[in-house]
Parts: C-alpha cells; sequence; structure tokens
C-alpha cells in the first residue's frame, strides 16, 4: 500500500467513526485521561496542520468544536491532497530532521490517526479492530525505542496485561491505554 493509500485508508475508518457520532457523543470521555471523542478529533487536526508548516504548508485553521464531522472530513482531504501530489516538498522539523513530506505525514501522522481510531472507537462505545498483524508489527519497531519514545512524552506508562493478550491489546497497553477500558 502506498503511502496515499495507507492514509486514504485509515482517514476512510476514522471518518466512520466521525460520522457516527451524535451530537451528545461529542463530550463522551476517551481513553486518553483528560480528553474527550472531541478532544481525539482536535489532536489530529491541530497538531498535524500546525506541524505541515514545516514544509511550507499552511492549512487554514477548522473549527472542529463548531462540526467536527465537517471538520474532520476537510482536514482529511486536505492531508489526502498533499499526499497525491507531494510536489517534492521537505518537511524540516527540530525534532525529526528533514523528511519528504508524504513519509513525515506517513510516519508521524497516519500512524497517529490509525491509533486514534482505538480512542474514538472506545469513547464512542465501540469495539475498534485495527488488525492484529498491524498491531504486532508496529509493537515490533516500537519496543526496541521503548524509551525514546517514553521520553517524548507521547506515551504514557505502559499497562500490564497478560502474555497471551490479542497484538491490538499489547499495543494498546503499551502505549499506555487500559484495553479494557470502557467509558
Amino acid at each position: 500500500m502506498t503511502r496515499a493509500q495507507q492514509h486514504a485508508h485509515d482517514a476512510a475508518r476514522f471518518t466512520e467513526l466521525v460520522e457516527s457520532a451524535g451530537p451528545g457523543d461529542w463530550t463522551r470521555p476517551s481513553p486518553v485521561a483528560g480528553w474527550t471523542a472531541l478532544d481525539v478529533v482536535k489532536h489530529l487536526v491541530e497538531w498535524s496542520r500546525g506541524f505541515l508548516r514545516g514544509a511550507g504548508i499552511e492549512l487554514p485553521a477548522l473549527d472542529v468544536a463548531a462540526d467536527p464531522a465537517a471538520a474532520w472530513k476537510q482536514h482529511a482531504a486536505d492531508i489526502q491532497a498533499i499526499l497525491d501530489d507531494p510536489a517534492g516538498r521537505v518537511l524540516s522539523n527540530p525534532h525529526t530532521g528533514d523528511k519528504p513530506v508524504d513519509e513525515a505525514i506517513d510516519q508521524f501522522y497516519t500512524a497517529d490517526v490509525w491509533m486514534h481510531t482505538w480512542d474514538l472507537a472506545k469513547a464512542l462505545g465501540r469495539e475498534p479492530d485495527l488488525g492484529q498483524d498491524r498491531c504486532a508489527a508496529t509493537l515490533a519497531g516500537m519496543r526496541p525505542i521503548e524509551q525514546l519514545l517514553r521520553d517524548s512524552g507521547q506515551y504514557g506508562p505502559a499497562v500490564p496485561v497478560s502474555d497471551d493478550a490479542s497484538p491490538q491489546d499489547q499495543l494498546m497497553a503499551f502505549i499506555g491505554r487500559d484495553p479494557a477500558w470502557r467509558p
């Protein structure tokens, strides 16, 4: 799957969740401490738009709180357009160095959409399926850099799970989520 195809796939799954939410669902708690369902969407929209300034890409601010579904769909379309035509742009960031913009989006943003799909699904009272093979591969790639990830502040302390937990539960526990969390 190309980077553009991966984003299209992951964003479509997230969009299904966003579109399924009713007006009263946005204040529901999420598995991320202190965050609501709306905060999950706001996080994905806001940090990535700022991140893209490192590639000289200025996307207009979106009012996620006013209409989460419309803001998310516009945002996903904006990101998809960049991935469909990266135009040789390079994203410069003091934490990640210089990377082709499509590679940076794939590595940092698309992966974030994929993992936060779990958070939004749980906040909405649904059981997410991130794909066991992808979860296992992602976890295998993260384990060797665990301390770096923890030191970044982006992940909470690991949550203990049994050795026979599914790869998805192991991944969520690794990044600091309780796989048994319920709203």
